[in-house]
């Protein structure tokens, strides 16, 4: 461990020292109280970014906290955007090297050699370094400050023939990927909460991932998930992260009782959880199906937990079909060739990537690396899936570009 740490504080020691050259050169047009201020200032925040910032990641305390995560967070991205400002730098004194090199095979006075030795930096390399390292980090920075509370309300209508008459018009809201155990504080729920309640849905649901490993995240969170309330109720399943599957436990019983208590607080908070099952959704005398299933991914090695089969029986006679599946990556692997009769999935869980771009003509993430269908209203046939891009945020405590989703989806008989 030793070993490990003085590796990394070399490492880190070399960005940092690297990055204060980019200063030097970047401020020699100020006056030189002015840049000896400039450069204090940039030694001592690369000092505060290693100690607080690496270190806590790789050796994080016992009590760690979304708090202290958050700051750590923020600085290790501070240092990841200098280490890719530093690049230019890198370019430029590998020519320097080469410079240096051929001129030992020039004829030229001692004078000429003796100044080849003494390349200075290019000046517009240091511009560029600081360049992009500044804009990376003020885009990630707002991306945790603001970004991350950019409660965005997308309003989808699904169409079909099959829908009931009395549910032409019925309104559902989902929101998925909470993630409560990564809110610095309860209000910023509070305030999507109230977002929700705003649209006045006939019903809510929610797509999993209520936690990041662990129900004692949900402390102190108890009367802000009470506040959803619906005509038609709230229903639930549960995400990859809220089977603890991520954390080392001291003894397989302790998992058991997390996931237990977990279920407690759904029932507690007055939301349905469904485990591969399905209810009836009733308005005016006529029904459709409301199927929950717990998580089902054919991506990256995640959990097959979900039951089709247990969940979908029964549900033959029921004109129109909801899925509620965490994983959208299940629509295309096992809804669409065994279950054709289920007209709409609602989905979570890809984030979006948490960063990428949404403007008119232009959708972009990486999150399409990995998923096919990663945010928004899909397609195949007479099938619908939808894939919100999450309430909350897991690792990069922040968004940029895919912001938070409220989705209110409108059933429409046609």
């Amino acid at each position: 461990m030793i070993a490990r740490f003085i590796i990394i504080f070399l490492i880190i020691t070399a960005i940092e020292l690297y990055f204060l050259q980019a200063v030097k050169t970047f401020a020699q047009d100020f006056s030189s109280g002015k840049r000896n201020a400039l450069l204090y200032t940039a030694y001592s925040l690369a000092a505060l970014n290693f100690l607080l910032g690496i270190v806590s990641m790789i050796y994080p305390p016992p009590n760690w906290n979304a708090t202290f995560r958050f700051v750590s967070m923020g600085l290790v991205i501070l240092a990841l955007c200098k280490l890719f400002g530093i690049s230019f730098l890198i370019i430029d004194d590998v020519i320097r090297l080469f410079r240096w090199i051929f001129s030992y095979f020039k004829t030229s006075p001692p004078e000429a050699v003796e100044a080849a030795h003494k390349i200075s930096r290019l000046k517009f390399m240091s511009q560029l370094a600081i360049t992009f390292t500044v804009i990376p980090a003020v885009g990630f920075l707002y991306g945790m400050v603001k970004g991350a509370y950019k409660y965005r309300v997308h309003n989808v209508k699904v169409p079909s023939p099959k829908i009931p008459e009395a549910f032409d018009g019925f309104k559902i809201v989902q929101i998925s990927d909470i993630h409560t155990g990564s809110f610095l504080e309860n209000n910023h729920l509070i305030k999507a909460f109230d977002i929700v309640l705003q649209q006045k849905a006939d019903l809510i649901l929610f797509t999993g991932d209520l936690v990041n490993n662990e129900t004692t995240e949900t402390k102190g969170y108890e009367d802000v998930y009470k506040k959803l309330k619906a005509p038609h109720g709230v229903f639930s399943v549960l995400g990859n992260h809220d089977y603890g599957d991520y954390k080392q436990w001291d003894s397989p019983q302790e998992k058991k009782q997390n996931l237990e208590n977990l279920k407690k607080v759904h029932a507690d908070s007055g939301w349905r959880l469904l485990m591969n099952e399905h209810v009836a959704i009733e308005k005016d005398g006529q029904k459709m199906a409301l199927i929950g299933i717990e998580n089902w991914g054919a991506k990256m090695n995640f959990p097959k937990y979900g039951r089709m089969d247990l969940a979908h029986k029964g549900t033959e006679d029921f004109p129109f079909k909801i899925l509620m599946s965490h994983d959208p990556s299940h629509w295309e692997k096992e809804v669409q060739t065994s279950y054709p009769d289920v007209d709409l999935t609602l989905s979570g869980h890809t984030h979006g990537m948490q960063m990428g771009i949404e403007i008119p003509g232009l959708k972009w993430s990486p999150s399409q690396w990995v998923y096919k269908q990663w945010a928004g209203l899909y397609k195949q046939g007479e099938q619908f899936l939808y894939v919100n891009r999450g309430l909350g945020f897991l690792g990069y405590p922040g968004r940029i570009g895919i912001w938070p989703e409220i989705t209110v989806i409108e059933l429409q008989r046609v």
